[in-house]
């Protein structure tokens, strides 16, 4: 489902080298822990699957469509099948939970008579239907968070990117929102979490892949990470 092949990235702004010979593929149905000390190239490697930058050399694949083809309305098309978890929420503060997810669901093109049972379902997933009339600044930092998660799984997306989904959260919050991303595996999404959070990786023993100074330094399943 995701293929990266021999991909380096290089910011020209700065000329740092972000990545450098990245092999990798995620299957479909996989779940991966992307880990790494901050600068690692976890967030790049992200980035160049949203298609946010074209990789210096190499090529990305998703779904078998090497990435630097994509022009125009199909690099649009292709992020909105990509459901992207930030470290901070970015809730549209002037908004209720129910309108901040209905306002994806108008710029997915959802018709207007689906989108009260897609809210219910999300809201269900992350255990927020009661707050579906609140407003982010009466959320906690962990429901704003879970809203952030609905917000991202509410168009039913194949692949479900996070970056440092847990970084402001306490370790009974970030364990709740793992129990999210979990649920969200088991109904046959593709995710993908970059954290540098050990007690979530041993929380959840997955495919962890290790990243150190752009490159991958270990790739295992269910292991326990060293940085």
């Amino acid at each position: 489902m995701i293929h990266f092949h021999r991909v380096s990235l290089e910011y020209p702004s700065t000329k740092t080298l972000a990545l450098y010979n990245i092999n990798l593929e995620v299957k479909k149905g996989e779940f991966v822990f992307l880990v790494g000390h901050s600068g690692a190239g976890k967030s790049s490697l992200l980035s160049l699957i949203l298609k946010r930058f074209d990789p210096t050399s190499g090529a990305v694949y998703v779904n078998g469509q090497n990435l630097k083809t994509l022009k125009g309305n199909r690099i649009a098309q292709h992020r909105r099948r990509i459901g992207m978890v930030f470290q901070d929420h970015r809730l549209l503060a002037g908004l209720t939970v129910e309108e901040n997810l209905a306002f994806v669901l108008r710029v997915l093109g959802v018709p207007k008579g689906e989108w009260r049972d897609r809210i219910t379902r999300v809201l269900r997933t992350v255990g927020l239907v009661h707050k579906k009339r609140a407003y982010p600044y009466q959320l906690s930092v962990g429901e704003a968070q879970r809203v952030a998660i609905a917000r991202a799984i509410i168009g039913n997306p194949s692949i479900v990117l996070a970056d440092e989904p847990t970084g402001n959260l306490d370790p009974d919050n970030a364990l709740a929102i793992l129990e999210v991303f979990k649920a969200i595996h088991a109904r046959g999404a593709t995710v993908v979490v970059a954290t540098h959070s050990r007690e979530l990786v041993e929380a959840y023993p997955q495919r962890t892949i290790v990243l150190r100074s752009g490159q991958i330094v270990r790739d295992e399943k269910g292991a326990r990470y060293n940085l």
